[in-house]
């Protein structure tokens, strides 16, 4: 069996840079398995495979290890490819998942695009001793999500000098852990650790502006807000706030178009 496949850089207009993210538009569902051998052998953040569903497409993503409930950058891609290699011309792609409900990307002007996603509620917990050690640094604040916790610091700075202990982060038994920080240049910024789900720093992470942005939203008093997630190949978002949706912006650029055999 042959199959096509694209890799997508996803929030950034520069290729080697956000996140990449790789997509196969199926007929029909493979098993789970081969998709997850699939996965593994991209060794990308993400692989997302589609298959036409009625006005939409059913999604699903995969890490190099686990099937996950959502991913931001690789719906991001998906809808690249779509708009650019599958002749969709509808302004709006509609994507059904298995575990968030319809999701949708909607193509702007000057290639922007924009992800609609439910809003990722949170509630303030106690620190916790073992991902305090694992990140190395205490946080402000410790708020919990429905899969990733979020530490809240004080600065820019401290999310840039965060160096964490991937082992032990890898055994706290958590999908993602987000760290954030008011930004200098923008609203705010990030970094993203997910060694459980078998992605020590992901480059870009869509998901984690679910969380992040209502946060952000509340704490700036302000729905509109501009993002930079600060991990080495860096990325840009737009998020807005919209109660219980949020809105994440950005761009994409093709980096590989090529064709699998198994």
């Amino acid at each position: 069996m042959k199959l096509n496949i694209y890799q997508i850089d996803a929030f950034t207009d520069q290729v080697f840079s956000g996140n990449p993210a790789a997509v196969c538009i199926l007929e029909n569902w493979l098993d789970n398995e081969t998709m997850q051998r699939i996965a593994a052998e991209n060794n990308l953040a993400e692989t997302a495979f589609l298959v036409k569903k009625g006005d939409g497409y059913e999604i699903r993503w995969f890490t190099p290890s686990i099937e996950v409930a959502l991913c931001g950058h690789a719906t991001l891609a998906s809808a690249f490819v779509l708009f650019n290699y599958y002749g969709v011309t509808t302004p709006k792609i509609i994507f059904y998942s298995q575990s968030r409900g319809a999701l949708s990307v909607e193509k702007g002007k000057n290639g922007l695009l924009t992800l609609d996603f439910p809003v990722d509620p949170i509630v303030e917990i106690q620190p916790l001793d073992t991902l305090n050690g694992a990140i190395g640094k205490a946080p402000v604040q410790t708020f919990k999500g429905k899969t990733d916790y979020l530490l809240i610091y004080e600065n820019q700075q401290d999310i840039e000098d965060i160096e964490p202990n991937f082992y032990l982060l890898g055994k706290a038994n958590v999908r993602g852990v987000i760290v954030s920080a008011k930004g200098m240049t923008v609203d705010f910024v990030s970094r993203f650790f997910a060694p459980g789900s078998g992605i020590d720093e992901d480059p870009v992470t869509g998901s984690a502006h679910t969380t992040l942005t209502p946060y952000w939203s509340k704490q700036l008093g302000k729905t509109k807000l501009s993002a930079k997630q600060l991990s080495k190949r860096g990325g840009d978002l737009f998020c807005e706030d919209l109660g219980e949706r949020i809105k994440i912006s950005g761009k994409a650029v093709p980096y590989l178009i090529g064709e699998i055999e198994i």
